[in-house]
């Protein structure tokens, strides 16, 4: 008995305050949420009703809510693309010694670093329709530069190459962990058969790299699909009605701006059960090529 007090005390010492920190801040308005979309409240209104499950009914009829869930998904789908392509070719890259290599990892590293909010200012200003872009295309003899943020059939484009250049360097540092996590004794006997650069890369280190594929796609598909800030300061859901706007930014406006929090809610809770969901069949189907040494 001693031994089994023993150990509770050890987890009400050391992990009682971070399961109650995350009770707090994480399941409890998860509750909340749930509790609130199945009502019509309202901060500016003094009472509320239950209305069950209407909200989720309006929810299927809601263009503005579909609208919102399609150009989410083509956004989550350019950033798990792009970073992970890009990241994986320069990792490769900068998977040597020496001064310069790590100098370039600091490089690329650095917009992770950096608030959402301050990386959106500074590519609004770069991609405005005077901006620093426009500019040099038309010194170079383009009259009619894009509008990259003002035009309805580039910004959302430019939107997912903002997110991208952000996540990129979180891309190359984990696939960087995993190429040096890959035994060179493997390279080098495949070498010794006769095996190419291309396929050394193919036959061994890319199945290798699967836990590091694993983790870029899960990091990138939660936070793209939750993104708000970048909506709000490069193009507040614009331009036109909707082009840009997420579905987290949605619930924002519906929430605080049309003051309707219920309906909010609601939305708030089919977008964490997609997430939940979508995150788990990727984890499933990439830890299935996942090679164990």
């Amino acid at each position: 008995m001693r031994v089994v007090y023993r150990r509770a005390w050890y987890f009400l010492s050391f992990g009682a305050p971070g399961l109650l920190i995350y009770v707090c801040f994480v399941l409890v308005p998860i509750l909340l949420s749930v509790g609130y979309s199945m009502t019509n409240y309202s901060l500016l209104r003094p009472g509320w009703t239950w209305v069950g499950l209407r909200n989720y009914e309006l929810l299927l009829t809601d263009q503005a809510f579909l609208t919102s869930l399609r150009v989410t998904t083509i956004l989550t789908v350019m950033v798990l693309v792009a970073p992970n392509l890009l990241g994986l070719a320069i990792a490769v890259l900068l998977d040597r010694r020496g001064w310069f290599y790590n100098a370039m990892r600091s490089v690329y590293f650095t917009p992770m670093v950096l608030s959402s909010v301050v990386v959106s200012v500074i590519w609004t200003r770069v991609l405005d329709d005077e901006g620093p872009l426009n500019q040099a295309l038309r010194f170079l003899g383009v009259a009619d530069p894009p509008g990259w943020l003002s035009d309805p059939d580039y910004a959302l484009f430019s939107l997912g190459g903002i997110v991208s250049w952000q996540m990129l360097g979180f891309c190359v540092v984990v696939y960087l962990a995993g190429l040096q996590g890959v035994p060179n004794e493997l390279a080098e006997a495949a070498s010794i058969d006769g095996a190419g650069p291309w396929t050394r890369f193919r036959r061994i280190t890319w199945p290798l790299l699967a836990p590091a594929l694993t983790v870029n796609t899960v990091v990138l598909l939660i936070t793209t699909f939750k993104i708000f800030d970048h909506v709000k300061v490069i193009t507040n859901g614009g331009p036109g009605t909707g082009t840009t706007a997420t579905v987290a930014f949605t619930i924002m406006q519906e929430g605080f701006v049309e003051n309707h929090q219920g309906y909010a809610s609601a939305m708030a809770v089919v977008m964490l059960v997609i997430i939940a969901v979508a995150s788990v069949v990727a984890l499933r189907v990439l830890q299935r090529r996942e090679v164990q040494l």
